[in-house]
């Protein structure tokens, strides 16, 4: 994903989900050997498992459309698959996973060290949690995986040595995260990774409920809430009001505006799972279902100069052209730059990439429809 952390065609009808089933293999790069134990899932989603002693696999109901298969074991580098599954029915794949050589540096520690890991670990929890409510509710249970770079003036980078094990009470989700790049210069944010999700047991039936509705509210109003009310034709009833800015600027009354027909920005892809995003410049997105969070009016700086507004976010396209699936997922994960409150949320909004709410369910709140330029 890359977030800008500056102030700032045809419908498509699913009558029922479809899925597919995959069935694998997973072998030692070097000898052929199967590899068992490993884990293999899909990336974003609670659909998981592990290989069998022969090293074989299999993950049942995996929903149509673009998936990254990921495979790790330890003392072996991870392997991905990207895939597109079409249609319906088995899917057979094997995978090879590189044996690696593990070398553990001589510890040092110094009064240095110790005295910028705790500052760093912090601004790494709010770039990637977040500064929502939620992300109040958010950890990472094994912090010490971690390791900093911040040698160059503007520049921040994260490695993690380990699968980052995040545990999000606010939604009722445990992340085991396998963080690949995470780099902040200047005002953009890079981050990538592949996150396998595990419900956690509620306490009670109140915990329960806390977190259904949390769930409800961090779908609403989200990227992947657009790009699917952006794929159906229901952008208007969802309550997402778009505007184009071609001139390329965020801000600035100088900035041109014109409302956008929503279908104008989606061509057809390589497939009828498939269509292309492709548009110029900037295209504003206003949520009029929920207003701004306190939170996110104090992470831009400017709780104290204005009151809420509808829920505003804008997108780019970071390289031209994109391609997005029937999910709502951008294929790319660098496809698509976005800013303001998409960019506000972070991983303590992170739903597995099959939820969806309850048939019916809407945000909790009405602000009403924005005005028309």
């Amino acid at each position: 994903m890359t977030v800008g952390l500056l102030s700032a065609g045809a419908r498509i009808v699913w009558a029922q989900p479809e899925a597919a089933t995959v069935l694998g293999r997973l072998l030692d790069a070097e000898t052929g050997e199967t590899v068992p134990g490993a884990h293999v899932f899909i990336a974003a989603s609670m659909i998981g498992t592990v290989t069998a002693p022969d090293g074989s696999f299999r993950l049942d109901d995996v929903p149509l459309g673009a998936h990254r298969i990921f495979a790790t074991m330890v003392g072996y580098a991870p392997a991905t698959v990207d895939t597109v599954l079409r249609a319906p029915g088995s899917y057979e794949l094997e995978l090879t996973l590189a044996p690696v050589v593990v070398e553990i540096p001589e510890l040092t520690v110094s009064a240095e060290r110790d005295a910028r890991w705790p500052r760093r670990k912090r601004k790494f929890d709010r770039l990637f949690l977040g500064e929502s409510v939620q992300a109040r509710d958010v950890r990472v249970l094994n912090p010490e995986v971690l390791s900093f770079d911040a040698k160059w003036w503007g520049r921040f980078r994260a490695h993690a040595a380990a699968p980052l094990v995040v545990e999000n009470q606010a939604l009722g989700y445990r992340l085991t995260y396998f963080l690949k790049v995470f780099e902040m210069s200047g005002s953009t944010l890079r981050y990538d990774g592949e996150p396998l999700f595990e419900e956690l047991e509620p306490a009670d039936a109140d915990e329960a409920e806390r977190w259904a509705t949390n769930r409800r509210q961090a779908y609403h109003g989200s990227f992947r809430h657009f790009l699917l009310s952006l794929l159906e034709g229901t952008t208007n009833r969802d309550g997402f009001i778009t505007y184009l800015l071609p001139d390329a600027k965020l801000r600035g009354t100088g900035s041109s505006r014109f409302r956008l027909n929503p279908e104008d920005i989606l061509q057809p892809g390589p497939s009828v799972q498939e269509w292309m995003l492709q548009f110029r410049g900037f295209i504003e997105i206003v949520y009029t279902h929920e207003e701004e969070s306190p939170a996110f009016l104090a992470w831009q700086g400017r709780h104290r100069h204005r009151s809420a507004r509808s829920q505003t976010s804008y997108i780019e396209l970071t390289d031209g052209p994109t391609l997005v699936d029937h999910t709502g997922e951008v294929i790319d994960p660098f496809g698509v730059t976005t800013y303001g409150y998409f960019a506000f949320e972070r991983i303590a909004e992170m739903l597995p990439k099959e939820y969806r709410p309850d048939p019916g369910s809407d945000a909790s709140s009405w602000v009403g429809d924005a005005p028309d330029p």
